[in-house]
């Protein structure tokens, strides 16, 4: 999706800047007239690797947030920006982060602001990193605005490699079921078939267990092609349709209905835009312009969609925390918080507790499912595995049943 940079000016008549993906400017001006804001430029930075903004490709969360700390050390002690830059760019071992460093230290030295640089590698530094430094830059505070995003970085990888290892081991064990379950299905089972009917059964003596498998084998021998291409097919359609606007509100509004783990993705997203809201107010970011980060930031369509919502009808007057409570996507609690740090003044404070809050109850709730989703996981493959050993070995209990009976196979 192409990529434009904008400013506009809000109800106060600021000049607000930023980047963001729309699928087209006349989309893009059209969403901020919704809003009711003053469209002063939008100029396409990136599309399909054309004009712009230079394509490096996107660096990894963790070397970014590795980036900041250093970055934020070396601002605090005195070093020069084209310096700062010149040294972490030879420092780094991710080889596209050392292009973008020497790209944006050029571009300083050459008289640009370090936001704008940092602007031009939308994929890189998102609408977040580029407010913290820009306010960073006219409140003359920029190393505490690069330690500000050197935590916020730090807690937001922290988060996902929790995430990460609870959800490893489940998949891990998933995906050793099914290979186990294919193994047994398109190999196995065909050896038994043959082989009972060597020995004389026919298919209609097969047991009903028996039978159900061995019929599952042949057509998944017969039709395997067709099954991996629909597969395939079925994919792919699914990741063009979420491509769309339509199409990733449908399947986020599906992460967050899913049994257990849509909670837990509400919990994520919920941390993640307590986080990011609390360090943006604390670095001095206007609040309207701070939502408007904070919804390109969360992580979900539909919770995006509730907060540019509540942004709107902030800029007509209203509380922050009635919005958001309409919305239906914040719990009463959070809604309860910001309320009293709004009339406290202390909204930023009370935005950085809800964040550890939810970060907690993320933590506690992914040692539950991983502590419940073991044992299942294990009774269920071993069902499965019992299931067709059983079946296979129903026609020859049947057989010595017979044999034993002085019966005898017709």
């Amino acid at each position: 999706m192409p990529v434009y940079s904008y400013s506009f000016k809000d109800a106060v008549g600021q000049i607000n800047q930023g980047t963001t993906e729309a699928e087209s400017e006349e989309g893009l001006r059209a969403r901020f007239t919704e809003q009711g804001l003053e469209v002063v430029e939008v100029t396409l930075l990136k599309k399909k690797g054309k004009a712009g903004a230079r394509n490096y490709g996107k660096v990894k969360l963790a070397n970014l947030s590795i980036f900041c700390r250093q970055f934020s050390t070396m601002v605090d002690a005195g070093v020069s920006l084209v310096r700062c830059l010149d040294v972490l760019s030879r420092q780094t071992d991710d080889p596209k982060l050392k292009k973008i460093l020497l790209d944006v230290g050029e571009r300083v030295e050459g008289g640009e602001s370090l936001s704008r640089s940092m602007q031009r590698h939308p994929r890189t530094f998102n609408n977040l990193f580029i407010g913290l430094v820009k306010a960073g830059e006219i409140g003359g505070v920029l190393e505490e605005s690069l330690q500000r995003l050197a935590g916020f970085l730090e807690s937001d990888v922290a988060l996902r490699r929790k995430v990460k290892a609870a959800l490893t081991y489940p998949v891990l064990v998933m995906i050793a079921s099914i290979g186990i379950v294919a193994f047994l299905v398109v190999w196995v089972v065909p050896q038994f078939a043959d082989l009972f009917r060597d020995i004389g059964l026919k298919d209609e003596q097969f047991p009903a267990p028996t039978k159900f498998l061995i019929d599952l084998s042949e057509n998944v021998a017969k039709n395997g092609v067709v099954i991996l291409i629909s597969s395939i097919a079925v994919y792919f359609a699914w990741k063009l349709f979420t491509a769309t606007r339509f199409g990733r509100r449908v399947a986020d509004r599906i992460k967050l209905k899913i049994p257990v783990f849509g909670k837990l993705h509400h919990k994520v997203c919920m941390a993640r835009f307590s986080r990011t809201m609390g360090t943006l107010l604390t670095s001095g970011v206007p609040i309207l312009q701070a939502m408007e980060t904070v919804a390109g930031t969360v992580g979900n369509a539909v919770m995006s969609d509730a907060v540019l919502d509540a942004r709107a009808r902030i800029r007509e007057g209203d509380r922050i925390g009635d919005p958001l409570e309409a919305s239906k996507m914040f719990p009463p609690m959070v809604v309860h918080m910001i309320g009293v740090g709004e009339e406290s003044g202390s909204l930023d404070f009370m935005l950085q507790k809800i964040a550890d809050f939810y970060e907690s109850e993320v933590e506690a709730a992914l040692a539950s499912l991983t502590a419940a989703i073991e044992p299942i996981l294990i009774v269920f493959l071993g069902f499965i595995v019992g299931f067709i050993v059983i079946a296979m070995m129903l026609p020859l209990v049947k057989i010595v049943s017979d044999l034993s009976g002085g019966g005898g196979m017709e």
